[in-house]
């Protein structure tokens, strides 16, 4: 996966025009390779599958990523500035 967030300061009007990109591949050869543009939150998560103390198998997550640990904190300072943050499908 791969993110990409674009911004664009609007001084005169106080502004912050955001952008968020998503690529996606979900298989080795790139066939369910998806693409999307605008806020959409998602969770990213990774599972093994390991064996616990009582010997029984259980799902063990590895990997986890939320769209919003990267967006959030750009947002709130924007936000505490003052500015407006306004969220678009074009730069």
């Amino acid at each position: 996966m791969t993110l990409k967030t674009r911004m664009r300061l609007i001084p005169e009007k106080h502004e912050v025009r955001f952008l968020a990109e998503r690529w996606e591949n979900r298989s080795s050869d790139n066939a369910d390779a998806r693409y999307g543009r605008g806020h959409a939150p998602a969770v990213y998560r990774r599972w093994v599958t390991e064996h616990g103390p009582d010997g029984r198998r259980q799902k063990v997550e590895t990997f986890r990523f939320d769209t919003r640990e990267m967006t959030d904190p750009l947002r709130n300072v924007v936000l505490g500035a003052g500015w407006v943050w306004r969220g678009v499908f074009k730069l």
